[in-house]
């Protein structure tokens, strides 16, 4: 089975602190852990102050589940608005070799 990674790339909204950020990014935690095909997720920030969301998937039909449903939950309108909307990136790349600790 090929795993799925979602990549998507932003810089935060003006308004909003990095702390707010991750707070916002945690309520996120309940909808991503069960959604069907969820395996794994982190939340980055490099030194040029873009973020990272990096989630893997099981498959490419889970990843594009959960993103067609992202939107409709309570979350969601809050956490976008946290993001500058033309910052934002979004790709997916199937997952070739993974290493862990």
């Amino acid at each position: 089975m090929t795993h799925v990674a979602e990549i998507v790339t932003f810089s935060l909204a003006d308004s909003t602190t990095p702390e707010a950020f991750v707070k916002l990014s945690q309520s996120t935690e309940a909808f991503v852990r069960a959604a069907p095909g969820f395996a794994h997720r982190q939340l980055s920030q490099g030194e040029d102050g873009r973020w990272t969301d990096y989630v893997v998937w099981t498959d490419m039909k889970a990843a594009q589940n959960a993103a067609a449903q992202f939107p409709q939950q309570d979350f969601a309108a809050a956490l976008m608005t946290a993001i500058k909307p033309d910052s934002i990136q979004m790709r997916h790349e199937k997952v070739l070799w993974n290493m862990t600790a």
